[in-house]
């Protein structure tokens, strides 16, 4: 019997041939991850979480979910594990762990990447409780990723965000040739307020064949 032919990414199937328009190892990164194998990044954020803290109140809670933590480090090293896998619904998924090595003890962001409807839907948290749609673009060999609906699920239905009041998620993924390394940076901004959350740093990325969770 011939083998299984191998799933697109999620990426890929939502951005097609506009996937080569990246910079070689994004494309790499953002292309299918071969079955029983995972994706493994290890870096160092220049700057993560929020100096603001009368918002630390409530991101305690979402660190409970495994979306944002109350915290504000400088040159904080940190873990990326990436494994693919497939929804319910059948759509091509990509599982995320991201371990933040705060001063105070690791702490583990969670997140599911699906292709859904022809766009990319990204499912926050341990219980994918928090729902956003994401508009997908290639910008000078970069990957921007800008969220477009946020949502919370609420028993098997979900509520929408009114548009005016929800936070902006955008990520930029970019790879510095002189460094040899990739750059991820990620804002959350709130109209009116600002900047809510953030984190960016380097890393460098492998693919491991048996890898599994962390």
């Amino acid at each position: 019997m011939p083998p299984a032919p191998q799933r697109l990414s999620p990426y890929e199937a939502v951005l097609g041939d506009e996937l080569s328009k990246l910079h070689p190892r994004l494309a790499t990164y953002f292309a299918a991850i071969p079955s029983a194998s995972s994706g493994i990044g290890t870096g160092t954020f220049d700057v993560a979480g929020t100096p603001r803290r009368w918002l630390w109140p409530i991101l305690w809670v979402l660190g409970k979910q495994g979306v944002m933590f109350p915290a504000w480090e400088h040159d904080l090293a940190f873990t990326v594990f990436n494994h693919p896998v497939v929804d319910a619904r059948g759509n091509p998924a990509i599982v995320a762990i991201r371990t933040f090595h705060f001063s105070r003890g690791d702490r583990r962001m969670r997140d599911a990447i699906t292709a859904e409807h022809g766009g990319l839907v990204d499912h926050l948290g341990v219980v994918r409780r928090y729902v956003a749609g994401l508009d997908c673009a290639v910008v000078d060999g970069s990957l921007r990723l800008a969220s477009t609906i946020l949502a919370i699920r609420i028993g098997n239905g979900h509520i929408r965000i009114p548009r005016f009041i929800a936070p902006k998620v955008t990520l930029l993924e970019s790879f510095d040739d002189e460094s040899d390394s990739q750059r991820v940076s990620v804002t959350v901004e709130l109209p009116l307020v600002g900047r809510l959350y953030e984190y960016s740093g380097c890393f460098s990325y492998e693919i491991r064949p048996g890898e599994k969770y962390l």
